[in-house]
């Protein structure tokens, strides 16, 4: 790791003094917003995050790990990414934090207040986990200049870090190959999360892939967004039929929009999984307790979070060890919405 930058590097950058460097980095008070934004843009040029008291002590950590991950309300009243699945996530990061004896500090990013809540996050902890689109990729190169980072659910590995990601790709080929090749379904619509998600890119790619290799046209891009929760699933779902389009399948992208789209599907009059057989992504508690049962892919969430703290506890205690990139599998989760019989339920989870 490069040395770091001082703050009195970036108090000449920034043509003011090192105290008031402190007092924007502490969110403090008595400068303009002139002096805040030439400090910012200072210490994001050199790198510069503030050490943290524990830092003076002899051991140079302050037993915290931090955990960024987008806002979930980032758009409005449309979530930007599963409630459900950041929580797995986070309980994960804090089994592996608290068996190190180490804590876990939690952050929401949002914009530009996000962008400096993150440096703040980054002067109090020894190293950072950070989800998918929490950041730009500047700003986490940036980071990564003063405190090791652990990127989680990135499909990119340009950015030279260590990652740890679920095989999205794999579970939705997985998925859309039983569809095809045991149901012979040929009529197939996918409803994705937002566009910016490397999640959803990564499951339409499956999608996309299992359909050609069943000889059936894929398509350029998803028949809708549903944003990754439940009521987006609902609107997706509305608009589909809306339009005119009634497919044999609806492979959601996630199974809060599959919930959300069933509800719609079933106050339409269609029968699930007679009229249109339903999917989704994530195996949720709530995708055993819908009816029909939701058929589905297990993806590891907690163990995401688990994987990710474990990783950069390793980093922090070596700074120079070889980069790590870990896939996680997925399963598929057979059960009554795809139009599979109820007895193949009790045999996926007996296995």
């Amino acid at each position: 790791m490069a040395a770091r930058s001082t703050i009195y590097e970036v108090a000449q950058r920034s043509g003011v003094s090192t105290a008031t460097v402190s007092r924007v980095m502490g969110s403090g008070n008595g400068f303009s917003e002139a002096t805040r934004e030439r400090v910012l843009a200072a210490a994001a040029e050199l790198g510069w995050v503030p050490s943290g008291p524990a830092r003076g002590l002899a051991s140079r950590r302050a037993g915290i790990i931090g955990l960024l991950f987008p806002d979930l309300a980032a758009s409005g009243e449309a979530e930007e990414e599963s409630p459900l699945f950041v929580d797995q996530v986070i309980r994960g990061a804090e089994r592996a934090a608290t068996a190190a004896g180490d804590a876990v500090l939690i952050a929401a990013t949002r914009g530009s207040s996000g962008r400096e809540l993150a440096y703040s996050v980054a002067s109090k902890v020894d190293g950072l986990v950070v989800m998918a689109r929490s950041l730009s990729n500047a700003d986490v190169r940036t980071l990564a200049r003063s405190v090791p980072i652990v990127v989680l659910a990135s499909r990119s590995a340009r950015h030279g870090l260590d990652l740890v990601r679920a095989d999205n790709r794999g579970g939705a080929r997985e998925l859309v190959a039983h569809l095809v090749g045991e149901h012979g379904y040929t009529d197939l619509a996918f409803i994705g999360g937002p566009a910016r998600s490397p999640d959803s890119v990564e499951r339409f790619a499956g999608f996309r892939e299992a359909l050609a290799a069943g000889g059936l046209a894929a398509p350029a891009a998803p028949d809708g967004d549903g944003g990754f929760t439940e009521a987006g699933g609902v609107r997706a779902t509305r608009a589909l039929l809306a339009a005119g389009r009634r497919p044999r399948v609806v492979v959601y992208g996630n199974d809060e929009m599959a919930i959300g789209g069933l509800g719609v599907l079933r106050a339409a009059g269609l029968r699930v999984p007679a009229d249109i057989a339903v999917v989704g992504f994530d195996d949720i508690a709530s995708a055993r307790h819908v009816q029909p049962q939701l058929t589905t892919v297990r993806q590891p969430m907690r163990a995401l979070g688990e994987h990710a703290a474990s990783i950069l506890l390793d980093r922090i205690s070596a700074p120079g060890a070889a980069r790590r990139a870990v896939v996680l599998p997925t399963h598929l989760v057979v059960r009554r919405s795809c139009g599979c019989p109820s007895t193949a339920r009790v045999q996926e989870e007996a296995g």
